[in-house]
């Protein structure tokens, strides 16, 4: 595995706060993690944000700007975990995605678990669940907290960033397989009707039939660099690492790998995450419900760095979709 810069930026918000009662519980929370999100994009591309997304959480939330959990390595399996936990690998047992075990004598993906399922496709893929991990979640708290009423569903494009974030008591946790959301028989024996419905969309497919161009006159990509660099890795199946990417021209066998290095995966997840509130009527439970969701930007960050005009392209989609979200 490579290393990968790390930064994970954790928004917890609210929705349908009753701001007449400071005190009442929030009926919805979301925890919004985006991996690989550096803190300065905040302010790095704030000018060129709107007014609903992160300036919004910036200006109507609270910015913890001198948090610090001592932990490595940075992962993506050990940094949602940490997050959630607020505990250190050493103690919650996710030292990394990968890690080798010596007492059975092989390596260990972070969620493998060889009892279980893969839910809506053939695959290996939901063979998944979050036992590899030793402590408790906020998540897992919540649920302890009234006896397992809330609500608790977890979701990311890697199986890593849904299981581990909805705990070990989570209604449901879903990940991105070959263009389809699948789940383990962790969590249930099949699909829900509206993960079905949302399936048959083929919404990956869909973006995948259009080019991918900056959302505003490339020229205005100043706080970038150029767009063609020596170290930059082609999006699977593309041939240059420049705008416009050519993702119509992919090969039909590579286009749903390429996909998740596109910003529209982010598209993709949080209009996902859009159906499992209405679908599940998160918040609506009579007590506070909790949606775990992850936002894979790291994908982008790996194959064109962190100053590439993809990466600030990726942001100021991000930010347009946070806010329609």
């Amino acid at each position: 595995m490579k290393p990968k810069y790390f930064l994970i930026l954790s928004f917890l918000f609210l929705i349908s706060y009753n701001a007449q009662a400071q005190t009442a519980k929030p009926k919805l929370v979301v925890g919004l993690v985006i991996d690989q999100m550096r803190w300065d994009y905040l302010y790095k591309f704030k000018e060129q944000y709107g007014a609903q997304g992160f300036n919004r959480l910036l200006k109507e939330g609270f910015a913890a700007e001198n948090t610090f959990i001592p932990y490595t390595p940075t992962y993506t399996a050990p940094g949602h975990t940490c997050v959630y936990t607020g505990s250190v690998p050493a103690i919650h047992g996710i030292v990394g995605n990968n890690w080798y075990d010596k007492s059975v004598n092989k390596w260990v993906y972070c969620t493998d678990d060889s009892t279980v399922n893969t839910v809506g496709a053939n695959s290996k893929a939901g063979k998944m669940s979050p036992a590899n991990m030793w402590t408790t979640t906020i998540t897992d708290e919540l649920r302890l907290s009234n006896n397992f009423k809330s609500k608790v569903i977890g979701i990311a494009l890697k199986d890593r960033g849904a299981i581990l974030p909805a705990g070990h008591s989570g209604n449901a946790a879903y990940w991105y397989d070959a263009g389809k959301w699948i789940t383990s028989s962790y969590y249930m024996k099949e699909l829900p009707k509206w993960v079905n419905d949302f399936n048959v969309k083929d919404e990956p497919g869909v973006a995948m039939k259009k080019d991918w161009e900056t959302l505003y006159n490339i020229k205005n990509y100043t706080l970038s660099t150029a767009d063609d660099k020596p170290y930059e890795a082609n999006i699977k199946g593309e041939k240059t690492v420049t705008f416009p990417h050519k993702l119509s021209a992919i090969d039909e066998k590579d286009k749903y790998e390429a996909f998740k290095t596109t910003p529209y995966a982010n598209t993709y997840t949080l209009n996902f995450a859009k159906e499992a509130i209405k679908n599940e009527n998160l918040g609506k439970n009579g007590v506070t419900d909790f949606l775990a969701v992850s936002i894979s930007t790291d994908y982008l960050g790996h194959a064109f760095g962190p100053n590439s005009v993809e990466i600030q392209d990726c942001y100021l989609r991000l930010d347009y979709e946070i806010g329609m979200f």
